[in-house]
């Protein structure tokens, strides 16, 4: 796993969470390891909010969580994957 931090933990990049509302969603909380900065939430929204059927990913970094919005059941292996990708590790969820 790479990251884009200084060894003080600091970053430079930063972006908010995806929010949109939508009628019949399911909100699923998972637990991530590897977080530590603004890109780290970056990477994992972006990676995550790519997939079929998620409308919203919001990232908690510093209590290593996502909550990932869909519109029905969460696919959580691709959910897992997507992490994966992004680098970072989803160890169940929370």
């Amino acid at each position: 796993m790479s990251s884009c931090c200084t060894p003080d933990g600091s970053c430079s990049t930063s972006a908010g969470a995806t929010t949109t509302a939508v009628a019949d969603s399911t909100a699923t909380v998972y637990a991530v390891s590897g977080m530590t900065c603004g890109h780290c939430k970056t990477a994992i929204t972006t990676s995550v909010s790519a997939l079929d059927g998620v409308i919203s990913v919001d990232v908690d970094v510093a209590g290593g969580l996502v909550t990932v919005t869909t519109g029905g059941a969460p696919d959580d292996a691709a959910i897992a994957a997507a992490v994966d990708d992004a680098g970072y590790e989803l160890t169940g969820r929370a």
